[in-house]
């Protein structure tokens, strides 16, 4: 006990970059006496003891403990949850147990993936399908706007629209255990927020060929990606080989290149019930 004791003494007192004259000044405990400590010889009464902890920022149980002390700060974080309420502990508890993803995620998920590739329309009907809701995440952006998506994109720029984007995830996981979302494909390109999508739903990479991209976008009015832009293709291109290492994070995928809508409603409700995402338990 004698050397474990004199140990913590030595180890405590250099942690604080104290010479012993230093500590002998604080604690009022003579130097010969704290050599003789940190030496592991002879005795010190408890009351000198108590000093020399004081002096060091410790608790004298920490310097007597059979155990090791625990450090600074997760000796704080201790005495802070020992005085707390036991509902505040409660709450403590539950954030540090380990946690099952597949719980965390309940029985939400979530389509990701370039725009074009069929996100809204398949998860529109196969939510409908499923009698469960289904949201457009920019729908809540322009919601919580008050905007239409081109007008926040003016006003706020990229870094705006991604901050909404963000509020609005979490927004969506506070008001839904179940749902199918859909995300515009840029949401990759944060990656505390595509974390939080990963860690909050069950996503499905809805993907497509580039060419077949390009032809849905233009078919739903929008003529930007090709207007003045002879080389818009191979953009899109570079585009969709940048962000398929963060689509191919999802935990499944449903390719719609040359199918039916019908076919790729039926793929992904297979998808949902062969991982059973629905169960909140995955596969």
């Amino acid at each position: 006990m004698i050397a474990r004791l004199a140990t913590r003494v030595r180890a405590a007192r250099e942690a604080l970059g104290l010479p012993r004259r230093a500590l002998s000044e604080r604690s009022g405990v003579s130097p010969r006496y704290l050599a003789q400590l940190e030496a592991g010889e002879g005795n010190i009464s408890v009351i000198l003891l108590e000093r020399v902890a004081t002096a060091l920022n410790v608790r004298i149980e920490d310097l007597l403990s059979e155990t090791a002390p625990m450090d600074g700060d997760v000796a704080r974080v201790a005495r802070l949850y020992q005085a707390a309420p036991a509902q505040v502990q409660g709450r403590v508890r539950a954030l540090l147990a380990p946690q099952n993803p597949m719980a965390l995620r309940a029985q939400r998920i979530c389509l990701v993936g370039l725009r074009g590739a069929g996100k809204s329309t398949l998860g529109r009907l196969a939510a409908d399908k499923l009698k469960i809701p289904f949201v457009e995440l920019n729908q809540e952006i322009e919601a919580k706007a008050g905007m239409p998506l081109s007008e926040v994109m003016s006003l706020y720029g990229q870094d705006g629209y991604r901050a909404l984007e963000t509020e609005a995830v979490s927004q969506v996981v506070a008001r839904h255990d179940k749902l199918i979302l859909a995300v515009a494909g840029g949401i990759v390109g944060d990656k505390a927020t595509y974390d939080m999508v990963l860690e909050r739903f069950h996503t499905i990479w809805v993907r497509t060929s580039a060419g077949e991209h390009m032809t849905r976008v233009r078919a739903q009015g929008d003529l930007r990606p090709m207007e003045g832009n002879p080389a818009a293709m191979e953009q899109l291109k570079a585009l969709l080989t940048t962000r398929t290492p963060a689509y191919e994070r999802a935990l499944a995928q449903v390719d719609t290149s040359s199918k039916p809508v019908s076919m790729s409603v039926n793929e992904l409700l297979a998808i949902i019930a062969k991982h059973r995402f629905l169960e909140g338990l995955g596969a």
